[in-house]
């Protein structure tokens, strides 16, 4: 299978074509390259809030209302492209108002089938921007897609640094994690969380970014990113656990071949199996106790 993960630049939309004619060219230029699967970041939507204009765009809460409301026409794109092209497609998440949910909004991401078919992530666990500033709320419970390429599961950004969340999608082959990260260490943070859910699960697990600064916007004004897709260091993958990685800072696509059996086979019989071993942990996650050592 055949992955590109996005390094992807966020800017001032002109008009809805505008943002109709970058979506498609990106999407072209990945699919052209043989790629089944496509990978954009974390709030990698949120240049539609330019649409309402400067003032809107640097709101942080009428925001978080004109993207909302943008998301089904994006969202209608995005199914049309998946089904133009014959890709999966990780849609950028969103903030979107689920009446479902409550009153604010949480952080989704849609995942578009080439027949047609749409899965949707809500982030579960809120960083303190999102909580304290932005008041973006935790959305419904993780999801395993079942797809005709394998089994996904997406852990948002901060989601990919929880190993219990990782340990829910424990038969996901693939971890889908898209990212928004403002510094190189939260870059970091969600690069090394990402690393270990792959090896914990012995799975891949596809990291994508929003690069870039973006001055019409006080949530996503500064964007630290690369794509990045990672695997297990064990039998069949390279020892570093980097299957392929993109250039810092730098847009456009990442591209990888992945090998299902190879996931299989480490699962099976791997050097060290981690996935099965995983409750061999259970009694031992209480407080340790303390030993005078002097």
């Amino acid at each position: 299978m055949k992955i590109a993960t996005a390094a992807y630049p966020m800017d001032f939309l002109t008009s809805i074509d505008a943002y109709m004619e970058k979506l498609t060219n990106w999407v072209s230029d990945a699919a052209g390259k043989g790629a089944q699967l496509l990978v954009f970041p974390e709030y990698g939507a949120m240049e539609l809030a330019t649409l309402a204009g400067r003032a809107t765009a640097l709101d942080l809460e009428a925001s978080l209302h004109a993207v909302s409301e943008r998301i089904p026409q994006a969202d209608a794109l995005h199914s049309d492209l998946a089904s133009r092209f014959g890709v999966h497609i990780l849609a950028a998440s969103a903030p979107v108002f689920d009446p479902a949910l409550g009153a604010r909004p949480v952080n989704r991401a849609r995942l578009f089938t080439p027949t047609g078919g749409v899965g949707i992530q809500d982030k579960q666990i809120m960083t303190r921007f999102e909580r304290e500033t932005w008041h973006v709320a935790p959305g419904g419970a993780l999801q395993l897609f079942d797809t005709s390429l394998c089994k996904i599961g997406i852990l948002i950004c901060y989601d990919a640094e929880f190993p219990l969340l990782g340990r829910a999608l424990k038969d996901a082959d693939l971890l889908l994690v898209p990212s928004c990260t403002e510094a190189l260490s939260g870059y970091w943070r969600v690069r090394i969380g990402a690393m270990a859910r792959a090896l914990e699960n012995q799975c891949v697990a596809v990291m994508s970014s929003t690069t870039g600064a973006c001055d019409w916007s006080e949530a996503v004004d500064e964007n630290t990113g690369a794509g990045g897709v990672f695997g297990p260091p064990d039998r069949g993958f390279p020892a570093t656990g980097v299957i392929a990685e993109g250039t810092l800072n730098t847009p456009g696509w990442t591209h990888a071949d992945i090998d299902l059996d190879q996931i299989a086979t480490v699962r099976r019989d791997g050097i060290v199996l981690n996935r099965s071993h995983w409750d061999e942990q259970s009694g031992r996650d209480e407080k340790a106790a303390i030993i005078p050592l002097r």
